[in-house]
């Protein structure tokens, strides 16, 4: 029982706690950027793979096409080991930034964040493809007819409706790229995993034993998970929300129908 009280107490300790929600901060942080770049080059991605179908334009093709096979069919951690080794950093990060300790922490953070990029905008691009193809092909007839060009039909009729459809799953991505972060534990980027894995090392320093007790791992993991819960359930809500709503607006033009006969 004295165990659990001394790990307890780790809890309330303003400096670890302010070093584990620095922590959280970072996961919203690298999981933004993994996903506002993930759709943008995603959707790049699933245009060019579904519509670059004819002439010089196939190559891109092919190219999207392997971009997005390899990337979503290998492990993701593979590929932070890969960007830790080759991926080369831009000369404006080799100092202190965003809080870190070191230039080193800046170039890990960087090399973590282009891994989960990479990874996270395959994933997306065939949500996006997805969401394309979910759209009538009648839409381009109608806005050319209207005197549109190709791309404005894209920009103002074809990409919003595809981006409506795809809501509740990108959301679901979006989860699942906040859970995915925690892979950067592994080369020591400091986001939540991390710094909880940080301060399980030394909590011998924190709990006023002198020792590292199991009742830490319970302490330290059980914060981290219940942190990734509220986060990715809320997020869930929100998806379940938003399918509701989608099924209801499907449901209504029925009902103005049927009320009209």
């Amino acid at each position: 029982m004295n165990t659990w009280k001394a790990s307890l107490s780790m809890l309330t300790n303003t400096a670890i706690l302010q070093y584990l929600m620095k922590g959280v901060v970072f996961t919203l942080i690298i999981s933004v950027v993994a996903v506002g770049f993930g759709i943008l080059i995603g959707s790049v991605l699933a245009l060019v793979r579904n519509y670059c179908n004819s002439g010089r334009t196939r190559i891109f093709r092919w190219i999207a096409t392997v971009y997005i096979e390899v990337f979503r069919n290998t492990p993701l951690l593979l590929w932070i080991f890969i960007c830790l080794v080759f991926c080369p950093t831009p000369f404006f990060l080799d100092r202190k930034m965003f809080g870190l300790n070191s230039a080193a922490d800046v170039k890990l953070l960087f090399k973590g964040a282009v891994a989960l990029v990479l990874f996270t905008s395959s994933v997306i691009a065939e949500i996006v493809r997805g969401g394309l193809n979910s759209v009538a092909e009648g839409q381009f007839e109608a806005g050319h007819s209207q005197g549109f060009n190709t791309v404005q039909v894209m920009v103002y009729i074809v990409l919003p409706q595809a981006y409506r459809n795809i809501i509740p799953t990108l959301l679901s991505q979006v989860i699942t790229t906040i859970k995915d972060s925690s892979y950067l534990a592994n080369v020591a980027v400091i986001e939540l995993m991390a710094r909880t894995k940080q301060i399980m090392s030394s909590a011998n320093r924190y709990n006023g034993t002198g020792v590292i007790n199991v009742s830490d791992v319970f302490v330290l993991f059980g914060f981290a998970c219940v942190v990734y819960f509220v986060i990715n359930f809320t997020l869930s809500c929100v998806v379940r929300h938003m399918q509701k709503r989608m099924k209801e607006g499907a449901k209504k033009p029925a009902d103005v129908v049927t009320a009209g006969q």
